[in-house]
């Protein structure tokens, strides 16, 4: 039975609203609150995302786009709040359509800005925005409650501010001027990050609209505590990892949390399978057994010695050899879940290998890089998550419609992207909002396909949540390496080494 991973409902902007009305009815003093709530949440995800080019700065100048209604209001008091932790920082506000025009709930968070930065909080001419070095704009003129087309003044506006230099550009929850019927060469404002405050909205994850969301941020308000929803589209949030983080039996050994099997590697691309396994030995699997070409053998359990290492017979080329299949068919029983394919290579035989054995394997499988080819994914009858990137899917999906075939319908899609999604059969799926640039680099995903597989052996677990929680685990901790080691100057194993500060935090 599949168990839905913790997770918030992705709304159209019309049930968005719907949502709201019911919950707040329109009543400004229930309103109120949860716009404090979402002024806070937006200041500290911006000061935490700050981290990763080296913090805001003690004096930091902010640009406040405010609108008439609610997000205008929310940017307002994320910028109260900031200046309330830095002193010296200043704000200035640009009023859209008039300081006059704010609606009541906008006007009482311009007071409260006016309240906490005092002389540094003024107003803003369009005029002026050219002349001024800024570390940070906070994008508050619309809202989900925007309809086409952007007025032509503020078209003009969110030009002028798309080519200002600025260190961050933060929407708050929807950058101005998107909908879901936005096109390309619309005016949109263009952001780093966009805040998405209490209800992730359907724009901010289609990903024809990648460049002006930029990295997605779920602010949970709280509104979903203790509403069910059936929604077909879900956001990933970190309490999916929060088991991971609690005491483990003081009664239990090794094998009661899954024996994984990892099968890649190959003369020509060594490294890859070498990751994979130091990720499932971080996973908490209780073991890992690897099955890599035997010239590697020994110089990879000199490197990680709590794994098995199997030495494979290989062809003349390097790669996995057919003959050495008797290897890991006589431990089958043992396994919990295999994974397969990083750093294998595409010699004929190898994936020929391969292909066998997904058709004889009696493990759930995690099939990933090489081993994500057209007659591969299709074989055999066992469960299987895979774990392509754009490009890859487009491979596996050619010919006939893979969704329609019974291994299709029963597979865990990951795909890998701005925002990574899990989709089983096609249909529905969980986006998580975690992780960056810092991922844009080779071995990202091979420790990402060693922990998912380290996940699904741990008590045979539901592929759907062994995915998902894998595809936060590793997120997260690429974000907690981004803030402190930043974005470039950074291995990719070292993400690692922030698996467990994540689970401590949580």
């Amino acid at each position: 039975m599949t168990t839905r991973p913790p997770s918030h409902p992705i709304l159209s902007c019309d049930d968005a609203r719907a949502f709201e009305a019911k919950l707040f009815g329109s009543d400004e003093e229930k309103e109120w609150p949860a716009m404090q709530r979402a002024g806070r949440a937006v200041a500290e995800a911006v000061l935490r995302d700050f981290q990763e080019i080296c913090g805001f700065p003690a004096n930091g100048r902010i640009l406040v786009l405010a609108g008439k209604g609610h997000n205008g209001g929310d940017a307002l008091l994320a910028a109260a709040a900031i200046t309330e932790k830095f002193p010296a920082a200043q704000v200035a506000v640009l009023f859209a359509f008039g300081e006059r025009a704010l609606r009541p709930l906008a006007a009482r968070a311009w007071r409260e800005l006016v309240r906490a930065a005092g002389a540094r909080a003024g107003v803003c001419r369009e005029s002026g925005l050219a002349g001024a070095a800024w570390d940070l704009c906070l994008d508050g003129i619309f809202g989900f409650q925007f309809r086409a087309p952007v007025p032509a003044g503020t078209a003009a506006l969110l030009q002028r501010v798309n080519e200002l230099s600025l260190r961050l550009r933060a929407a708050v929850d929807l950058p101005s001027g998107l909908g879901e019927t936005t096109r390309r060469g619309d005016p949109v404002f263009r952001a780093d990050f966009t805040y998405a405050t209490g209800i992730a909205k359907l724009p901010v994850v289609n990903s024809a609209h990648g460049e002006w969301v930029g990295r997605l941020r779920y602010l949970d308000l709280g509104f979903f505590a203790g509403v069910e929803s059936e929604a077909r589209l879900r956001m990933l949030t970190p309490e999916v990892l929060a088991p991971l983080g609690r005491l483990r039996a003081p009664q239990t050994d090794k094998r009661h949390y899954g024996h994984v099997f990892i099968l890649g590697g190959s003369r020509n691309y060594p490294g890859a399978v070498l990751m994979t396994v130091l990720a499932a030995l971080r996973s908490g699997a209780g073991l890992v057994t690897a099955f890599v070409p035997e010239s590697l053998a020994a110089a990879f359990a000199a490197r990680a010695p709590e794994a098995m290492w199997v030495g494979w017979p290989e062809t003349p080329d390097g790669g996995l050899a057919l003959e050495g299949r008797h290897l890991l068919v006589s431990k089958f029983k043992d396994a919990a879940a295999l994974v397969m394919g990083p750093g294998l290579g595409r010699e004929p035989e190898t994936l020929a290998l391969v292909a066998e054995l997904v058709k004889s394997s009696p493990a759930p499988l995690v099939l990933d890089a090489d081993a994500l080819q057209p007659d591969i994914v299709r074989a055999g009858t066992m469960g299987r998550i895979l774990t392509p990137h754009l490009g890859e899917l487009m491979r596996i999906l050619e010919g006939d419609d893979f969704y329609e075939t019974a291994v299709g319908q029963d597979a865990v899609m990951v795909v890998k992207g701005r925002l990574t999604g899990v989709v089983q059969g096609g249909k529905g799926g969980f986006y998580s909002p975690f992780g960056g640039p810092v991922l844009a680099r080779g071995g990202s995903g091979d420790l990402l396909a060693g922990l998912i597989g380290g996940l699904l052996a741990q008590r045979r677990q539901d592929p759907v949540l062994a995915a998902c929680r894998g595809v936060v685990w590793h997120g997260m901790a690429a974000d907690a390496l981004a803030r402190a080691r930043g974005q470039v100057a950074v291995q990719t194993t070292q993400l690692l080494d922030f698996l467990s500060p994540v689970l401590r935090e949580l």
